[in-house]
């Protein structure tokens, strides 16, 4: 039999045994409370013990410029160096990536970003912001050469998860108890996760944080970021009256 075209189309659409999942999807990111913990503690530690303040330089950039881990590492074809941050002549600061599928992007970094950016190279010794011939490694480690691998990347953002988790579960609060419970589940991506939904629903545009995110289509980013209007809806729908 000759068929023209392919008729699976027409067989989903008519087969009645094919259900069509509308199911409401969550997608793993840090609550406030969560966030609000990781981010002092990394930021007590910082204020105590200089080497922190590297952990907490990482920890901000996975989650306000939407980075994965391995964007952040040294890699065989690839070695994030200070120099790829840069200023445009409107004076607007960006970073560099390389990301998957070898894509390179730049990230929009926020005024509010180069403060940690200032604290961390100071802490090396450098200057206030990287020249544009400075290929000094982006994330140092503090015995050998290069940057850091995701493994040691990942290393560092858990131990401050697990001092923060800690940190909630000494807390005489309950909420603060089952706040620990998840986060001491999470990964290093809930802070990109966190970062942009939390942009998403400021209403920034939704097309200018997929690119920052590095996606090949603003549709990846409407269907992984759909819940915080799912969050919103379950609120409002609370409030009905019986």
């Amino acid at each position: 039999m000759l068929v023209y075209g392919n008729p699976a189309g027409i067989a989903k659409k008519d087969c009645k045994h094919l259900i069509k999942d509308a199911q409401v999807k969550s997608f793993d990111r840090l609550t406030e409370a969560q966030w609000q913990k990781v981010k002092e503690t990394a930021q007590d530690l910082a204020a105590h013990d200089d080497k922190y303040i590297r952990s907490l330089f990482v920890i901000v950039c996975l989650k306000v410029l939407f980075l994965r881990v391995s964007e952040l590492s040294e890699r065989d074809d690839w070695s994030p160096v200070m120099s790829h941050f840069w200023v445009d002549k409107d004076k607007n600061t960006w970073l560099k990536i390389y990301g998957k599928g070898r894509k390179i992007r730049d990230v929009s970094v926020p005024d509010t970003f180069l403060e940690y950016l200032k604290r961390y190279r100071n802490s090396r010794g450098m200057d206030d912001f990287p020249g544009k011939n400075d290929t000094t490694p982006l994330l140092h480690k503090f015995k050998g050469r290069g940057g850091l691998t995701s493994r040691q990347l990942t290393r560092i953002v858990q131990e401050i998860f697990d001092l923060a988790v800690k940190r909630l579960m000494s807390s005489k609060n309950k909420n603060d108890h089952l706040e620990a419970k998840e986060l001491a589940i999470a990964s290093t991506h809930f802070l990109r996760h966190t970062g942009a939904s939390i942009e998403i629903e400021r209403g920034r545009n939704l097309k200018e944080v997929s690119v920052d995110l590095g996606h090949s289509s603003m549709d990846t980013t409407d269907r992984t970021y759909i819940d915080p209007d799912n969050r919103k809806r379950a609120q409002s729908g609370k409030k009905r009256p019986i």
